[in-house]
């Protein structure tokens, strides 16, 4: 069915268009990562630079995640109400979008982020909040307009795009406190997410999808509330589909090494600046400019590559990339107050997340049940956001207890075991189409 009620620009229809959607879903997850490197990069290295105790440093960064620890509830949310003729997700795209820029006038008004914690905290929860729920629409758009043999390399863009944005939010929301203000990084963040809600209004999913409501005719509303399932079921289904034997031994691995990587930045960062005497604006930079260079090319090639050999058969040998990166830092360790080997780690460390994503995402893609795969997806990518939360935290308390060369021991050992699990498994039975040869 084709729409009557706008003729448009076919080019600016998700389904309709593939530059569209590595441009979109790579801007869209921009939007997510810039407020996210803000607090948890540019904010975290401030608040470890003015002093203050990695306890409560650790405790700023979980207070800030805690919502995405509750945003499986969302994703069946936005698969129940999808019945909307502006197109199946997209409300809920524009409209957590608007809450969310809204959202961030509150953290402009929050002032002296040092003397403030506990009201910038409760301000970036709010945010957080909104935040959540537009990851968790993305996400849903996501599944439901990409083709599969597109996955490895639109997931590359959509979790670059992530890293990009914290690259950004680290390295720009850091140099905008140092140079100017607090409240000055804080109302360029609002601006930022005001003009990309802009651009976002104008794009459609389908081409039967309207700008407005109120053009939609009733055969068009009709259509829509086809999608619409009951959400006792779909909670069923979600529920079935996270705890299958594939999905655990596959995804608990996979999460454990994102939390592992998290940990040690985090005890790393700490190391620099109250060991090392780093200042907290040269690490966020240092981890936006170079940081920045390394993601691209890493969801670039390693997207391609993903598509190209199976994101499953690539799985153990990146696990294993991160073991390697983990214990060797560990074990130098000594040598950190070296500021070349301190800044090569650092740089280094870049590399970890996105060939992870690269790899697991069209994974997590795949593991998704029929009918729910937008509440699942979301699931999984929301655990594996939280799990920067969980390193984030578990890392400032045992930073009381041991050194941060020790912690890249542990997490080492941890993520080894994490390979055992994925290497034990019997290969799944490869599917010679696109990405879904996970």
């Amino acid at each position: 069915m084709t729409s009557t009620a706008i003729p448009g620009n076919r080019s600016l229809i998700l389904t309709e268009s593939r530059p569209l959607r590595f441009i979109t879903f790579f801007y869209l997850y921009v939007m997510q990562g810039v407020p996210a490197g803000f607090s948890s990069t540019a904010l975290a290295n401030y608040l470890a630079g003015q002093q203050l105790s990695s306890v409560k440093v650790g405790e700023f960064v979980a207070i800030v995640g805690a919502p995405w620890a509750f945003q499986f509830v969302w994703g069946p949310l936005i698969d129940r109400f999808q019945g909307s003729p502006m197109g199946r997700r997209r409300p809920w795209v524009i409209g957590s979008q608007v809450l969310a820029m809204l959202a961030s006038v509150g953290i402009w008004a929050v002032g002296n982020p040092t003397t403030n914690l506990y009201a910038l905290s409760i301000a970036f929860f709010i945010h957080s909040v909104c935040a959540s729920v537009q990851d968790a629409s993305v996400d849903a758009m996501a599944i439901s307009t990409i083709p599969e043999s597109e996955r490895g390399r639109v997931n590359g863009f959509m979790r670059g795009g992530f890293l990009t944005g914290m690259a950004l939010g680290a390295a720009g929301m850091a140099y905008l406190i140092h140079a100017y203000s607090f409240r000055t990084a804080a109302l360029a963040l609002t601006v930022f997410l005001l003009a990309f809600t802009g651009i976002t209004f104008f794009i459609r999913e389908r081409p039967d999808d309207v700008l407005f409501p109120g053009q939609a005719s009733r055969r068009q509303v009709a259509a829509h509330h086809a999608h619409d399932h009951n959400i006792g079921w779909l909670f069923s289904e979600l529920f079935r589909g996270l705890i299958s034997r594939r999905s655990l031994l596959l995804f608990v691995p996979i999460v454990l090494v994102y939390s592992c990587q998290n940990a040690f930045i985090r005890a790393y960062n700490m190391h620099l600046i109250q060991r090392l005497g780093w200042s907290d604006q040269s690490v966020s930079v240092l981890s936006g400019t170079y940081g920045m260079v390394f993601i691209i090319v890493v969801v670039l090639v390693g997207g391609w590559i993903s598509d190209r050999f199976g994101a499953r058969r690539l799985l153990p040998f990146v696990i294993a990339f991160h073991a390697i990166y983990l214990l060797s830092m560990g074990l130098l360790g000594h040598y950190w107050s070296n500021q070349s080997v301190a800044t090569t780690g650092l740089v280094l460390w870049n590399m970890m997340d996105p060939s992870l994503s690269v790899v697991s995402i069209p994974i997590l893609m795949a593991l998704c049940r029929p009918g729910v795969e937008g509440s699942q997806f979301t699931t999984y990518m929301a655990l594996i956001n939280f799990s920067d939360i969980i390193g984030a935290f578990i890392s400032g308390h045992a930073q009381t207890y041991v050194a941060a060369p020790t912690i890249g021991l542990i997490v080492g050992c941890l993520v080894i075991i994490s390979l055992f699990v994925v290497v034990a498994q019997k290969s799944p039975r490869e599917i010679h189409k696109g990405s879904s040869k996970y």
